[in-house]
């Protein structure tokens, strides 16, 4: 049996990389169904048995795989943290999601194309996780008009299908501009325009319960530094959800 290599990666890639590596690049060739132990094992110029002792299984491989593929579109993703806008950082967000989406395809649909109930890729978590952080940013400035969980999933969601929508038109034939006007819609269905309420005009009513309970959330519900007993924190927090997300939807 090969054992699993600990040099540096100045002497090479270790035995786990180089299996990882083969696969992606099986996966980039002919898609998951090209990502098969026996094929990638003959990529990687290792026994079978190593990917299994390894990863455990095919999924654990493939989880390594979709981290190798989104590695970079994580980091550029985590510099938008460092704009004074959040509502702007939100759309590079977006754009950046859908620009990452269909320039690769086979690790986007490996990720959010394999639908299984109850599970999601440990990369689409942390992506996930990031954008909460994203519109809780939002919320911390007083411009959110829902709760931040609802205002994630809503913007994740429509994100998401609008790639899938586009990589399974055939190149030619996707138009951009629906990518764009999708994101505007859902920019504007989550945030206010401005943080000075004088400056909303009629429309926002409804954001007048649910902006100040988000910002309050924001303040008290991420550090863990407020005087507040964990039953306490958990029933404040479910307070301000509900207002949030009830003052929304009587707006």
């Amino acid at each position: 049996m090969v054992e699993e290599e600990t040099v540096s990666e100045k002497a090479g890639p270790t035995l786990r990389q180089r299996i990882v590596l083969a696969a992606a690049s099986l996966l980039e060739e002919g898609g998951l169904e090209a990502v098969s132990t026996r094929a990638v094992a003959a990529r990687a110029g290792v026994p079978a048995p190593s990917i299994f002792r390894i990863f455990g299984d095919k999924d654990g491989l493939l989880e390594a795989v979709a981290e190798h593929g989104f590695r970079r579109y994580l980091e550029i993703k985590a510099e938008l943290f460092t704009g004074d806008d959040p509502v702007q950082a939100l759309r590079d967000a977006w754009d950046l999601h859908i620009s990452f989406g269909l320039e690769h395809p086979a690790y986007y649909t490996l990720v959010y194309g394999q639908v299984r109930p109850g599970h999601v890729p440990q990369t689409g978590r942390r992506a996930a996780d990031d954008l909460r952080r994203m519109v809780t940013r939002v919320a911390a400035a007083g411009r959110l008009r829902m709760s931040v969980e609802r205002a994630t999933e809503v913007m994740h969601s429509t994100g998401v299908g609008t790639i899938l929508t586009l990589i399974g038109h055939p190149e030619h034939e996707r138009d951009l501009r629906n990518a764009r006007e999708a994101r505007e819609m859902v920019i504007n269905t989550l945030t206010l325009p401005s943080a000075d309420p004088a400056e909303r005009g009629p429309a926002a009513t409804g954001a007048a319960v649910a902006a100040p309970a988000m910002a309050l959330l924001a303040a008290v519900g991420e550090d863990g530094t407020a005087p507040l007993s964990t039953g306490e924190r958990i029933l404040l927090l479910e307070w301000l959800n509900r207002l949030a997300d009830g003052a929304d939807a009587d707006a």
